[in-house]
Order: structure tokens, then C-alpha cells, then sequence
């Protein structure tokens, strides 16, 4: 079972929600990163050392494997389905996959200066507006990114993909974190 944070996860038998539960963890420790940006002048109290610590971590471990779900399990089977429906969401699929290429080298840094902070305490000016400007960046990119998912990309894979294709995104996604 996934590692639940917050309201209680879909099964795996549902990997569509599943993949709009991780939506809502993004949402929050993305969120958890804009909350922190303020106190990067000074050094970390308790408080703001875990709730970065949290959010570097969920970024840097589950983040990439919830990018895999969607562009090695679910977004083949999608190209693959014959529906209609299916049909006209793939035009949508590039785009969310080149995002998440755009995202990476933003969550590098904003992992890079995240850690620099948590190790060595305050970061400069110019650091501390990196770090800002990525974060919003981010922010900006997953609310746009997440709603066509939500809205658009999930609902249509659980109306058109199979129970076995929907059983096989499932099995890889639980493989993918050992479970």
C-alpha cells in the first residue's frame, strides 16, 4: 500500500485515482515549498527543517515514479486504445509528458537549494530568489498540468481502458514501489 498522506488512497484496483491521489500530494508539497520560501534567510527552525525535508523527499523519490505511471503505464495503453474517446486526449499526452521534462531541472533546483539551506543555513539573495522562482514556476506549470489530468486524462482512461489493462497499469505501478 502507497504511503498515505492526508485524505485515505484509492485502491490499487483504481490506478486512475491513484494517480489523482498522488495530484493531491504534489498540491501540498508544492504548496509546503511556497509556504517555506520566506524563512530561507535565516537559519531552519524545526518546523520548517521537516516540512522541507518532507517535500524535497516526496519530489526527489515518489514524484518520478508517479511521471513513470503515467508516460511507461498509462499513457501507452491510451495510444493503444482504439475508443474514440481515447482518440482525442492523445493530442494532450506530448504536452504533459514534455512538462515533465521541463519540470525536472526546476526540481533539481530547487532540491540543490533546498538542501544547501537545510545543511548549511541561510541562503543568499540571489539563492533565495532562485528558489522562489522555481517553486512558482512549478506551481504554475502543475495547476494547469494537473487539471487537464484530473479533468480530462484520467476520467477518459477509466471510462475506455479495459479491466485488464487497467489491472496490468495497477501491478506495474505497485512493482514500481515494491510492493
Amino acid at each position: 500500500m502507497p504511503v498515505q498522506i492526508g485524505a485515505p488512497a484509492h485502491p490499487f484496483s483504481n490506478p486512475t485515482g491513484l494517480l489523482s491521489d498522488c495530484h493531491r500530494r504534489i498540491e501540498m508539497f508544492v504548496g509546503t515549498l511556497q509556504s517555506v520560501a520566506p524563512f530561507l534567510a535565516d537559519s531552519p527552525n524545526a518546523e520548517v527543517r521537516t516540512a522541507f525535508e518532507t517535500s524535497l523527499r516526496y519530489f526527489r523519490n515518489a514524484a518520478p515514479k508517479h511521471n513513470a505511471d503515467e508516460e511507461e503505464s498509462l499513457f501507452p495503453r491510451l495510444r493503444q486504445a482504439a475508443d474514440p474517446r481515447a482518440q482525442a486526449v492523445l493530442s494532450q499526452l506530448a504536452a504533459l509528458e514534455e512538462e515533465h521534462r521541463w519540470a525536472a531541472p526546476l526540481h533539481e533546483e530547487v532540491d540543490r537549494l533546498g538542501n544547501k539551506y537545510l545543511a548549511s543555513g541561510p541562503l543568499s539573495a540571489q539563492e533565495s530568489d532562485d528558489f522562489r522562482s522555481a517553486v512558482e514556476r512549478l506551481v504554475s506549470m502543475y495547476r494547469e498540468h494537473i487539471a487537464l489530468e484530473d479533468e480530462v486524462v484520467f476520467p477518459c482512461a477509466a471510462e475506455v481502458l479495459s479491466a485488464e489493462a487497467k489491472a496490468a497499469i495497477a501491478g506495474e505501478m505497485a512493482k514500481r514501489r515494491n510492493l
